[in-house]
């Protein structure tokens, strides 16, 4: 029953690798990319992000940036703005035409200045090409289809796999050390197995929450585990007064109310609607939480700047906070760099597995095509030599 169970794990285990494993090798190379990417991007693209801090001299007011970016394109509607908490860094400004955001321009604004430094496609910048590769492999629908399912497999091949690791008496020491000095069918096999077994716990994590952005339904089986519901829609409040006219300096208010009712440090991002009915959305990042992504969220009136409902993260749901652990569990930003460093190695550990694996199955193959020629031969041997002794 054992070995039954084992040569089905076995069987399970090689063609459902062979099957995906280029897709594997592709999501776990660009997801190692994509790891460091809020450290990355700074570093390639300076002009874009990077600007010199002059002394003695505040930021402009933000209403000033905004006009200055209006002026310059003002056949485009201004959808977000995205302000770093570091003093050296630009003020992003992304720019689309109807409510499609397909295309979308990034302004980069010099904060002390309000010159336009840099601009960009976001979908010709590095880092989205990557993640376009990651979750659709550049195919859209049909990528995050592929994906998908290759996900699940890859879980399946996981559990088949320390099904097929999981050790006897004998095995017991050499399936958790590599022998680097041993030859390479040994090593290549050790290389596959060893360091399979101990990235499995991480990979799965890694795999099992990277299943909620390929599956609707993934995504509500939180919500409806931890608050008993589905996840409500969110979306900004109407605004309190609607006026022909705004306010001036407005943003500068919001900024100021923002910092006031958020003193932590961290990113903050303006959505503006489209539609002049709804109020401004702002979301703080709390730079100071133990862990990542926990987000505040302000609305405030676009006629006047007055503050019009909070969402705090710490009013959210249950569901609503597991939801948020999803993407830092998912890119190892969990708790900074300890964890992204672990999630790098996991993750180009993760994507040697099919290169190692293909490797054991064609050695098998190949092992097994010499024992069929060696039978052939064997017969035509035996015949010669009885010839040669008659």
């Amino acid at each position: 029953m054992k070995k039954t169970f084992k040569k089905i794990a076995s069987q399970l285990h090689l063609w459902l690798g062979v099957s995906s494993g280029l897709v594997v090798f592709i999501v776990a190379l660009t997801g190692s990319i994509l790891v460091f990417e809020e450290e990355l991007e700074p570093v390639i693209y300076p002009e874009f992000h990077v600007v010199e801090v002059p002394t003695g001299r505040s930021p402009l007011p933000m209403d000033n940036l905004r006009a200055t970016v209006a002026n310059a394109y003002p056949k485009q509607r201004i959808a977000r703005i995205e302000i770093e908490p570091h003093a050296d860094r630009t003020v992003i400004f992304d720019l689309v035409k109807g409510k499609k955001e397909k295309n979308v321009l990034s302004v980069a604004v010099n904060p002390y200045t309000a010159e336009i430094t840099d601009t960009r496609r976001e979908n010709e910048s590095f880092f989205h090409i990557v993640l376009q590769l990651h979750r659709y492999l550049c195919l859209k629908d049909t990528g995050k289809a592929i994906t998908g399912v290759a996900t699940i497999i890859f879980i399946v091949i996981m559990i088949t796999g320390l099904v097929l690791w999981w050790p006897n008496r004998k095995q017991a020491s050499q399936r958790f050390i590599i022998k680097w000095n041993a030859k390479f069918k040994r090593l290549n096999w050790d290389l596959h197995a060893v360091f399979g077994f101990y990235v499995l716990p991480f990979t799965f994590l890694i795999a099992l929450t990277g299943l909620v952005w390929s599956y609707k339904w993934v995504n509500g089986m939180i919500f409806l585990t931890f608050d008993g519901k589905p996840q409500q829609k969110r979306e900004a409040p109407a605004n309190v007064g609607i006026t022909d006219t705004t306010s001036t300096g407005t943003l500068a208010k919001i900024i100021f109310d923002t910092h006031r009712l958020l003193p932590h440090p961290g990113r903050i991002q303006f959505t503006l609607p489209e539609s002049d009915s709804l109020s401004i959305t702002v979301s703080k990042v709390n730079g100071n939480a133990s862990i990542s992504n926990v987000v505040d969220f302000l609305y405030f009136d676009q006629t006047d700047g007055k503050l019009i409902s909070k969402r705090l993260y710490d009013d959210e749901t249950t569901g609503m906070k597991v939801r948020r652990l999803v993407f830092p569990i998912h890119t190892g930003n969990i708790w900074g760099w300890p964890t992204k460093v672990l999630a790098l190695l996991v993750a180009l550990i993760t994507a040697t597995l099919p290169v190692t694996g293909v490797v054991i199955w064609v050695g098998r193959k190949f092992k097994k095509k010499e024992k069929v020629v060696r039978k052939n031969a064997a017969p035509h041997t035996a015949g010669h030599a009885k010839a040669a002794v008659g």
